[in-house]
């Protein structure tokens, strides 16, 4: 039975609460495909039955649940791989000689899904930075289950072919049962904490690169101008911020300006223009 527009309609309106993302009509198929599994888990005999009791019976572990299932995105190492050449090439050279008095590195992975973003990120720094330089990849995401999936550092075989070269998976992983788990030495550089982006976001040190890739194509105009607000007052004067590819903030947020790396973009604070405090002539 297909899902009936008032239980889409609760399920829209209960993501866009505890999430701010928005679930438009024709999306019912995905909530369909994504909540069967979390019903037949809760024990419901239909989607429909467990929608109605939720509604009568609100319970926020299972809302948590809802939200996890339909904000669980798609991911693979290295995505896109430009984005990783332009830090490897451009950005990180930059910033080493802009680091010199604290030969330290902070880079946060703002929307990091099962991990694959930020020990992408890791491997990258890890490799390119010179020695008896530090770095501390910060990943967040608002699914507790995809953070929990993350601090694991375990991966299937299926997951690993997913955009990972066979020499990083020698260098950084070991093997675990039928599948691979991050190595220590790469571990230890990561930390994973659940964070909503729309909502006031903790105390946190400057960032010096912030990837916030391919999530703000899930937000309407106001909530993706209160998420680069957020983001934007963590990133240091001279950092990069790096968006999706259909993502820009031209249009939304004129406090930074887009500058091209090679086959890609970032984007940078921009720097403000000096009023003119000369008299008249």
């Amino acid at each position: 039975m297909s899902l009936s527009e008032a239980d889409f309609a609760y399920v829209a309106g209960l993501v866009r609460r505890e999430s701010a993302i928005v679930l438009s009509p024709g999306k019912e198929y995905l909530v369909e495909a994504r909540l069967l599994p979390v019903a037949r888990q809760a024990g419901a005999a239909s989607l429909a039955d467990f929608l109605d009791a939720l509604q009568r019976r609100p319970d926020p572990a299972v809302h948590r649940c809802v939200v996890d299932a339909l904000t669980t995105n798609e991911t693979s190492w290295f995505r896109d791989r430009e984005p990783y050449t332009a830090l490897s090439g451009t950005v990180l050279p930059e910033l080493v000689s802009a680091r010199t008095a604290t030969r330290t590195l902070r880079i946060w992975s703002a929307a990091c899904s099962s991990g694959q973003e930020p020990y992408s990120l890791a491997m990258t720094v890890q490799q390119d930075l010179p020695a008896g330089w530090r770095y501390h990849v910060t990943a967040t995401d608002i699914s507790t289950e995809m953070i929990g999936r993350a601090r694991s550092g375990e991966y299937s075989q299926v997951e690993v072919n997913r955009g990972l070269p066979a020499p990083l998976l020698a260098r950084f992983f070991t093997p675990s049962g039928t599948g691979w788990r991050i190595s220590p030495a790469l571990r230890e550089n990561v930390t994973f904490q659940q964070m909503n982006l729309a909502a006031p976001l903790p105390s946190m040190a400057p960032f010096d690169v912030i990837f916030l890739r391919n999530i703000l194509i899930y937000f309407d105009v106001e909530t993706k101008r209160t998420v680069l607000r957020n983001v934007g007052r963590l990133l240091r004067p001279d950092g990069y911020l790096f968006l999706g590819a259909a993502e820009t903030t031209i249009g939304v947020d004129d406090s930074f300006e887009r500058v091209a790396i090679g086959r890609t973009s970032a984007y940078r604070p921009r720097v403000p223009v000096p009023a003119n405090t000369g008299g008249n002539r």
